[in-house]
């Protein structure tokens, strides 16, 4: 299959399971709407898997792990051999993400698509690691497609083992720096407007990041339009694969819950090849790094959490998963009000 006809299999969220979720929210003896976030959280998850019976305890984390030619540029703190050992930590639950996997019961699939070394984690390596995007394209055209696909049958797979919910992570230095590159070109934002400091760059070394950024769009010239053009020619093969996780979750009808920055770049990404992705995602908190509001705005989503966190792997998507635990919890466990003979709230005039 293609990304073109995977593409082709999505269909809008189902509207009448979003509206049977809201009358049995309304139905619980609660106040109205009193839940928030955590109600329309679960209104949405009805309409991405077409069904208000909602259960997530099946939870995963897909971490994609990959590196990046553009370091060598100097936009980076530290050298490409981190991103080999940050993979492999997530499998010894000695990466930050893997901790809060264990904690909130998620299970964690961290995937080589593109490491510059071979590792242990599951193995779906494209190339070991891109091109320098200052110089020509990060990558083909067809290594983007076949990113673009791992993600998307990487969701099938994990659908298939009963998953009912997926957060989406990353590993790979310099990927905020690629991040940053996909995300100027999609909004057509200044790169200064849209390239934070990474994990910890000075301020030298943030000029270093915005004009090898600079140089990198002047030279590859990447459509706007479309989406897998500026992946191929200034993204990364995490920033690609995970573009198909968030397709994969239309495609499969898995809700799947965007991370930070470099995630939502990704799923800003989707949204430009196939605009019906959106109704799949959901976004877990806003994250520190300078553009992260924006992006959201410009997906049209609302996080739930602001704890400034930057940190990436997938841990802001995670910090979410127990907020929705509860708000299953309540929707599937709580009396009704004809359970305990109280008369219904009734919305305000």
């Amino acid at each position: 299959m293609t990304v073109e006809q995977a593409v082709s299999l999505v269909t809008a969220a189902d509207e009448e399971a979003k509206k049977a979720c809201k009358r049995r929210w309304d139905s619980i003896a609660k106040p109205l709407n009193s839940l928030g976030k955590l109600e329309s959280y679960l209104i949405k998850i009805a309409g991405m898997t077409g069904t208000s019976a909602i259960s997530l305890k099946k939870k995963a984390l897909v971490v994609m792990c990959a590196d990046n030619g553009v370091v060598e540029e100097g936009v980076t703190q530290t050298g490409q051999e981190v991103t080999a050992i940050v993979s492999e930590n997530f499998l010894k639950e000695q990466a930050t993400a893997s901790i809060m996997c264990r904690e909130t019961g998620t299970d964690i699939f961290p995937v080589d698509i593109g490491i510059a070394t071979d590792t242990n984690i599951i193995n779906k390596k494209i190339a070991y690691g891109t091109r320098n995007m200052t110089k020509g394209p990060a990558m083909t055209r067809e290594e983007a497609e076949k990113a673009i696909m791992t993600g998307i049958e990487m969701v099938g797979e994990l659908k298939e083992k009963g998953y009912k919910i997926i957060a989406t992570g990353e590993m790979g230095i310099g990927n905020t720096t690629t991040s940053s590159a996909v995300v100027s070109v999609l909004t057509g934002l200044p790169v200064e407007n849209v390239t934070g400091r990474g994990a910890g760059l000075s301020t030298e070394g943030l000029g270093r990041k915005i004009n090898a950024i600079s140089r990198a769009i002047k030279i590859n010239r990447p459509d706007p339009e479309d989406g897998i053009d500026v992946l191929s020619k200034v993204g990364g093969f995490d920033l690609a694969g995970l573009a198909g996780v968030f397709l994969g979750g239309a495609v499969h009808k898995v809700p799947v819950v965007i991370d930070g920055f470099i995630s939502a770049a990704a799923a800003l990404a989707a949204v430009r090849i196939c605009p019906k992705a959106r109704e799949y995602m959901l976004a877990s908190h806003v994250s520190k790094e300078p553009a992260a509001a924006m992006l959201l705005e410009k997906l049209e989503l609302e996080a739930a959490l602001h704890c400034d966190m930057c940190l990436g792997e997938g841990t802001g998507a995670v910090a979410l998963m127990p907020l929705l635990n509860l708000a299953c919890a309540v929707y599937n466990g709580m009396s009704t009000f004809q359970d305990i003979n109280v008369e219904e709230y009734k919305p305000l005039a």
